[in-house]
């Protein structure tokens, strides 16, 4: 028996900028693993939760040029838009 409470609530993406960092940045029960993103430096679990700071965090970094902290890690093919259509949609 499966209810909306029961369901898994997994995240593998940034919620700032959709990165995925292919571990759960935040685990089956929505608990953040403070897990810092190579692309933008957010760590899961600090100011991001809630809409309007992840709105916020997510709006500076794209305004600054959304710059990579880990530039090596960045893939050569890398395309922001398609990044960003990771963010789980409640993120948006």
């Amino acid at each position: 028996m499966s209810t909306e409470d029961e369901e898994d609530k997994t995240e593998t993406a940034c919620r700032i900028c959709g990165y995925d960092v292919g571990e759960p940045v935040f685990n089956e029960y929505g608990v953040p693993q403070y897990v810092i993103c190579p692309c933008c430096y957010n760590e899961s679990g600090i100011g991001d939760d809630n809409v309007s700071q992840v709105r916020e965090l997510r709006g500076y970094w794209v305004a600054t040029g959304a710059p990579w902290h880990e530039p090596k890690l960045r893939p050569a093919n890398w395309d922001l838009l398609e990044q960003l259509a990771n963010i789980p949609p409640q993120w948006c």
